[in-house]
């Protein structure tokens, strides 16, 4: 397995590890989404699983928060390169779910993600807006792509109305219309297409609820 956490993070106690382990009993279990809280923001506990007695599947986790199983990573070419810098985890876990792997919430003590107040915004929306649309290209697969990329440039230039960090993600949606087909796309599966879909806008589903819809 292999940990991640960010530089401006730390565990919260010496049991993370070895709790988020356990978490790996299936094995379809690809990557688990370690608990985490943001103390300079507020006391919310995010990517934590509603309850122990089943095995809660999401369609992400969060880069300053998480495991992987090393082979499965390796075996899909990791992240993207050209992903840079934003959207890359997304990416990383739509690809694995089609593989037939999949993100479980954790069960651990949380990770303590103290937040830098001093971020470059500028950069930060550049690439929000940028990897969004070439996740689309790559991953949506047809009839959707064509809405999927619609809505997701919509989203991502209507996040924020402040006119100069609005400026900066106009320039990188249009990076991202103009980059994409430059990368190949490998469109994921109608099925997995939905499923994730539904996990980002309703919530985690329960391992058994998952495998009947992906007839794993």
């Amino acid at each position: 397995m292999t940990f991640s956490i960010d530089d401006d993070a730390a565990f919260s106690t010496p049991h993370i590890v070895e709790q988020t382990l356990r978490d790996f009993d299936d094995s379809r279990i690809g990557a688990v989404a370690i608990p985490y809280l943001e103390p300079r923001k507020d006391d919310r506990l995010m990517q934590k699983a509603p309850d122990r007695e089943s095995v809660w599947i999401t369609d992400r986790f969060i880069g300053t928060a998480h495991a992987l199983r090393r082979d499965i990573f390796l075996k899909l070419g990791g992240y993207r390169e050209h992903l840079v810098h934003q959207g890359e985890e997304s990416d990383y876990c739509i690809r694995m779910l089609d593989a037939g792997y999949l993100v479980r919430l954790g069960n651990a003590d949380p990770i303590h993600h103290f937040e830098s107040p001093k971020r470059d915004f500028r950069r930060m929306d550049y690439y929000g807006c940028r990897n969004p649309v070439i996740y689309s290209w790559q991953n949506v697969p047809m009839p959707w792509l064509p809405v999927h990329l619609v809505a997701t440039t919509i989203n991502c230039l209507t996040w924020t109305f402040r006119p100069e960090r609005f400026a900066v993600r106009m320039r990188g949606a249009l990076g991202g219309w103009g980059a994409m087909f430059g990368f190949p796309r490998s469109p994921v599966k109608h099925s997995v297409y939905r499923v994730s879909r539904h996990l980002r806008k309703c919530g985690a589903m329960s391992l058994t609820a998952i495998k009947e819809l992906l007839r794993l």
